[in-house]
């Protein structure tokens, strides 16, 4: 899995101009599931994002998780995350999840969110969104389970 974290003031996800999702303070999650994924990356995922200290404390350092902060969150499926650029000019996505499993991980890795008590909205999965945000920071952060796989040492 992949996902981009972008910490917020506020971001939305429309359809033809209504929202369907939205959030206030906290992070908008772009996610990206690879095919392979499972239950495993959804989790390690969540619990990661869950405590990740990117919140300033009251000195300005960013010491505080969303959870610390009374943060939302907004999760939008994105599946060109998982874009191959290497050849040519046109991304193929062929490692990205199967639809109907990308959209079972996707739901499954909001679910998980939302039983550590965060308060989560979603766009639509496979549909064409126009999503808007205010970056707070800007503090943007990639995220890659297959990173999170390796020992600490990074080998």
């Amino acid at each position: 899995m992949k996902a981009v974290l972008q910490r917020v003031t506020e971001a939305c996800v429309r359809i033809d101009g209504v929202s369907v999702g939205k959030c206030g303070h906290g992070l908008m999650i772009l996610l990206g599931v690879a095919e392979g994924d499972s239950e495993r990356e959804a989790e390690m995922l969540a619990k990661k994002i869950s405590s990740l200290r990117i919140f300033s404390d009251e000195n300005g350092k960013m010491n505080r998780s969303c959870a610390d902060v009374g943060g939302e969150i907004l999760v939008v499926s994105q599946f060109t995350l998982l874009a191959n650029y290497r050849c040519g000019n046109r991304p193929d996505y062929k490692a990205s999840a199967a639809p109907d499993e990308a959209r079972r991980l996707y739901e499954y890795f909001s679910d998980l969110l939302r039983q550590l008590g965060f308060k989560v909205e979603n766009g639509v999965f496979g549909a064409d969104m126009q999503v808007s945000l205010v970056n707070d920071g800007p503090v943007t952060i990639i995220m890659d389970t297959d990173i999170l796989k390796l020992p600490r040492n990074g080998k």
